[in-house]
């Protein structure tokens, strides 16, 4: 028997192997090799812009995607992985640690040494409806526990998804003890741990992407409130539409490597072009007069709090340096109103429009129509 086990009851033993039924099996990232192409996907221009924007731009705070089903949604966000430019993180860390400022345990020395660094490709980490609290934010590592006696942490899927993407399928079907962890660690960027005796806190900063269908339940309005932009897709309704939709899955499935091929100049083209908007975001001029524009808009949709003119702001900054513009404009602020305040206007009992009319109204009487 092992020193962790010779110390505990019976029962203790028995809670022991339940918690590690629990864990099991591990979740996985999103498979690149099998990813739908990014620049193959019909349509859906919306979506595939605010997915755009997040990759330029992590602070933008995630981005909610609802619509019918079969319409693209979990294909999108899937793509992103094989979409997005490599980046460096130091070697056989479990938290993807940035070399330049590489995470460091409480009570652990820092190296004196230079960290090994490697290029690897962003995580994009699915968080299934069914997933344990325990593998969510990490607990005892029972394998060590069982077989050394030595309490050591699991990190879980929030620390993988380290400064990458977390993508909750059905996010308005998540259960609510999960919906408040995410809430706290969203608005941190940190995971503390505190059970078994372990006592952890470990960097968790990611953009959350979460999809679902609205005729499945809406989202509380807590966890909503932390998405920066809100995306609306639909069934499409033309005919040449639908048939390149079938068309294109269709040549896929029949032959997933070659399809991959196909495309890969076009999302070639997009990763530069993220690329090079990373490099010219900071550069983006912001005038007083945009911030004014940005605050009017807020204020004639009676947004709650400052976050949606703090999102508007930089949803415009990151679609401006997508563009290559040199400074935000009033056609900036067309463009990405809706997905970034839809979500976040009052109901009003006595305007029965959607939210998407609202802002579009808003956005005409302020700015003129697009």
């Amino acid at each position: 028997m092992c020193k962790l086990c010779a110390h505990r009851d019976a029962d203790a033993v028995f809670w022991i192997f339940k918690k590690c039924l629990a864990l099991r099996p591990l979740y996985t990232s999103t498979p690149m090799a099998t990813a739908f192409p990014f620049s193959a996907i019909v349509g859906q221009d919306e979506m595939k812009l605010a997915i755009l924007i997040a990759a330029v731009d992590p602070a933008i705070g995630g981005i909610l995607v609802f619509g019918d089903r079969g319409t693209g949604k979990s294909t999108a966000v899937r793509a992103l992985a094989a979409l997005l430019p490599k980046m460096r993180a130091v070697v056989g860390c479990a938290y993807n640690s940035d070399p330049a400022q590489p995470f460091i345990a409480d009570g652990a020395e820092a190296a004196k040494a230079p960290l090994k660094s490697h290029l690897i490709t962003v995580p994009v980490v699915d968080l299934p409806l069914g997933a344990t609290e325990d593998r969510v934010v990490g607990a005892l590592d029972l394998e060590r526990a069982l077989s050394q006696g030595v309490k050591a942490f699991e990190p879980g899927l929030l620390a993988r998804a380290n400064r990458g993407f977390l993508y909750i399928d059905e996010v308005n079907l998540l259960e609510d003890h999960l919906v408040d962890l995410l809430i706290d660690v969203a608005a941190s960027g940190e995971n503390v741990v505190e059970r078994e005796g372990l006592s952890v806190r470990h960097p968790a900063r990611f953009v959350l992407v979460g999809s679902g269908n609205p005729e499945e339940g809406e989202l509380r309005p807590q966890l909503l409130d932390r998405f920066g932009l809100s995306v609306e897709v639909k069934t499409p309704t033309d005919l040449a539409g639908r048939v390149e939709v079938v068309k294109r899955r269709d040549a896929f499935e029949h032959d997933p490597a070659a399809f991959i091929e196909q495309w890969k100049k076009e999302d070639e083209k997009t990763r530069k072009r993220i690329v090079a908007a990373r490099l010219r975001l900071a550069a983006v001029l912001i005038s007083d007069a945009a911030r004014e524009r940005a605050a009017q808009l807020c204020m004639a949709l009676g947004t709650d709090g400052l976050r949606g003119d703090l999102t508007l702001i930089r949803a415009a900054r990151a679609y401006a340096a997508l563009q290559g513009d040199a400074a935000i404009t009033d056609a900036h602020f067309k463009r990405i109103a809706a997905p970034a305040l839809r979500h976040r206007l009052r109901r009003n009992p006595l305007d029965d429009s959607g939210s998407t009319v609202r802002v579009d109204r808003a956005v005409a009487e302020l700015m003129g129509a697009r």
